[in-house]
């Protein structure tokens, strides 16, 4: 029987990362369903973006595009649309939910970093969304977790009432595959256009504090003598916090073979990923650590962090160092540089384990969830 969805995607940004790309693809997934009526609710002047994205959709373009005014509408206007268009579950895939509202709600909890690490976020987002994450444990239908990293955390830190619900991410294989359609010379012609050419160590993501990038700046300063030719590229944007690493770089003996891409496309990421001689995703702590696993789903080799999500999703598919360990970092990088002997070993295993995860089975194991929590709805009636 076909469940009414409305998914909340109006804290999606223009160029999503991280949270934001888990809710555009996981929105692609759940409009391809034909046991799910989907309904969104996005930024106005936004839906044209979403009718491409979801075209079976039904796109609501009523949040403000204010972040303030935009969590405010939220908790006041939303309750009443969703009250008057008959929706079953309504989801908030980002820690928050419409507390007036009188349906399943389900909220998705990327990770606790907001009780555990407060410096690694803008001052004015940690106790609202503390807040958030705790309403949501307490009132919501369903929680789901990205990781059972985070689930177990959550479990310690909130017990939460909610039932907690493991939903993995998924990769777009499509786009992150070994080889492209061009081959190597369109990846070698692509990645030419960002400023780049091989050797190079790439890092992926947005330049924030919890991603660790000062670590890798020097960490690289310490392989970078013995490997003249190698770059290393940062390829995102600056996010909250990115002062360290400009500060970092700046200091740096070798900061002439550090290249800063800034934002780069969708369609260029797996050609960087792919012509990277090694990918390092140093972060501190992820809920789940994507670009990790997009990585190892291009083949290429990968230098992750111990400890958190990031270990789980990777498996042995990667060489794992501790968080902050500069010299272990070095010591993994030049490794991964110099190819070690069981470089091609490791690769088969990080492309056999990116192969399991799809967006199609992660929008599957949603849509058991709002069933389950309608379900649930119509037996308390």
């Amino acid at each position: 029987m076909k469940v009414s969805v409305s998914l909340d995607v109006s804290a999606v940004p223009a160029r999503p990362a991280g949270a934001g790309q888990y809710t555009l693809s996981l929105t692609e997934a759940l409009s391809r369903r034909d046991d799910v009526d989907l309904t969104l609710f996005c930024r106005t002047g936004d839906d044209g973006r979403w009718h491409i994205v979801a075209p079976g959709a039904t796109i609501v373009a009523a949040s403000p595009n204010h972040r303030p005014a935009r969590l405010l509408w939220e908790q006041t206007v939303l309750p009443v649309l969703l009250r008057h268009r008959g929706i079953d579950v309504h989801h908030g895939p980002h820690y928050t939910m419409p507390e007036a509202a009188h349906l399943p709600r389900v909220v998705t909890i990327h990770d606790l970093t907001f009780f555990d690490h407060p410096e690694w976020h803008e001052r004015t987002k940690v106790p609202f969304f503390r807040r958030a994450i705790k309403v949501a444990s307490r009132r919501a239908a369903a929680l789901i977790c990205v990781s059972e990293t985070t689930a177990a955390h959550l479990r310690r830190l909130l017990d939460p009432v909610a039932q907690i619900h493991v939903i993995k991410h998924g990769i777009d294989h499509t786009r992150f595959r070994p080889r492209g359609d061009e081959g190597p010379a369109g990846d070698l012609e692509t990645v030419a256009r960002l400023g780049v050419r091989p050797p190079f160590v790439a890092f992926v993501g947005t330049i924030e504090p919890r991603k660790a990038v000062p670590f890798l700046v020097r960490a690289f300063d310490r392989v970078a003598t013995a490997h003249p030719e190698l770059r290393l590229v940062l390829a995102g944007s600056d996010g909250w916090g990115a002062a360290e690493v400009n500060a970092t770089i700046a200091a740096s003996r070798h900061r002439d073979h550090i290249v800063r891409t800034g934002y780069v496309p969708n369609d260029t990421v797996p050609a960087l990923l792919r012509q990277a001689t090694a990918v390092a995703y140093p972060s501190q702590e992820e809920g789940f650590g994507l670009p990790a696993l997009e990585a190892l789903s291009c083949g290429a080799p990968l230098v992750t962090t111990s400890g958190s999500a990031m270990e789980e999703v990777v498996a042995d598919g990667a060489l794992l160092v501790a968080p902050g360990d500069v010299g272990a970092l070095a010591g993994a990088l030049d490794m991964l540089v110099r190819g070690d002997l069981r470089l091609d070993e490791r690769r088969a295993r990080g492309l056999a384990l990116a192969a399991r995860y799809t967006w199609d089975a992660c929008a599957e194991a949603h849509a058991a969830v709002y069933q389950s929590a309608r379900e649930a709805r119509d037996t308390v009636r």
